[in-house]
């Protein structure tokens, strides 16, 4: 398997702004927390996680969040579904107008 294989590079705007995309950001690791035990930490304005055949850090900016994620062998396997929940997903807790108000 190619290193290409087993790594997610995922990258969106957004127009939360820094402080409301970090909150975002962390309800989303906390549900991830409660469903595939995730660990999770930050560092700086990048959130650091690894659970079972997962590893990465979710960047946040005033402007956009960037996923660096390794995959381990057998997660890769499952690579095209994973991208296309993450595409989904990032755009559903991302966009200004679905977390404007919570």
């Amino acid at each position: 398997m190619s290193a290409n294989m087993n790594r997610l590079l995922f990258e969106r705007d957004h127009g939360l702004g820094l402080g409301r995309a970090r909150e975002v950001a962390q309800r989303l690791a906390d549900e991830m927390t409660d469903q595939y035990d995730l660990r999770s930490h930050w560092e700086g304005d990048s959130l650091h996680f690894s659970a079972s055949g997962v590893s990465g850090v979710l960047t946040v900016s005033e402007s956009k969040i960037s996923l660096d994620a390794k995959l381990g062998f057998l997660m890769a396997s499952f690579r095209p579904r994973i991208e296309a929940r993450l595409a989904a997903n990032f755009d559903r807790y991302f966009s200004a107008e679905s977390s404007a108000g919570e």
